[in-house]
């Protein structure tokens, strides 16, 4: 049977099959999750906030756990979509603000314009460029040295065992 979940602050309310898990219901919306690790909790691009409903869904698992705790942005609240499965209705879940940004070249291409939204690493959760910055190759540069987006080195390293 089908189980309701609210999507804020977008103020979507969609379904999902018992069980689903909350990645399915982003996906299914048309939301830009970058899903890095192809859903095996690995990653953070999948990070949302459960507002209320926590005990609708499955447990956090290791593995979960682990990727929680390299999160910058990560609450008590905080939740992989791809690891929580849906068991009941009433789940309220806030995307966070901010664009996942996958490559140094996503950013490249914006040189000159002003952030839309908060741009974060994909892995940490970090914000790489606040909403409203503006974009320059020296923003990019200061990134480079304070960050690595070798994403695929990152994933074969954290395997889990």
């Amino acid at each position: 049977m089908a189980k309701t979940v609210r999507l804020e602050p977008i103020a979507i309310e969609t379904s999902v099959e018992t069980n689903g898990n909350l990645l399915s219901v982003l996906l299914n919306k048309d939301l830009d999750v970058l899903k890095e690790c192809g859903g095996r909790g690995m990653c953070a691009t999948c990070h949302v906030y459960v507002q209320s409903g926590m005990d609708a869904l499955t447990p956090i698992n290791r593995r979960e756990q682990r990727t929680l705790e390299v999160i910058t942005s990560c609450n008590t609240n905080s939740r992989l979509a791809c690891q929580a499965r849906v068991l009941g209705n009433g789940v309220v879940v806030e995307l966070p603000p901010g664009m996942y940004v996958n490559s140094l070249q996503d950013i490249e291409a914006l040189i000159g314009r002003r952030a839309e939204q908060n741009l974060l690493h994909p892995v940490t959760g970090q914000v790489l460029v606040e909403a409203g910055k503006l974009i320059t190759r020296s923003t990019l540069n200061q990134i480079k040295d304070t960050t690595s987006f070798r994403l695929n080195e990152y994933f074969s390293q954290t395997r889990d065992v």
